[in-house]
């Protein structure tokens, strides 16, 4: 049988950390920036927990 292999377009985005937990980027600091406070901006700087809903999905898809 085959192996599995990683999706790479999930594998880019998302990180598995230490303990097991998958990691992800925030969304919205991509573009138009200038309607976006500062606080706000600053907020979603920092990683965030995948939903556990979508963490059996994900985790699936980059092999762990």
């Amino acid at each position: 049988m085959p192996k599995q292999k990683t999706h790479r377009g999930a594998a880019k985005r998302i990180k598995k950390t230490g303990s097991g937990k998958l990691r992800r980027k925030q969304s919205g600091r991509g573009h138009l920036s200038n309607t976006k406070g500062n606080d706000r901006y600053r907020r979603l700087a920092g990683d965030t927990d995948l939903a556990p809903g979508d963490a059996k999905v994900v985790k699936r898809l980059i092999g762990s």
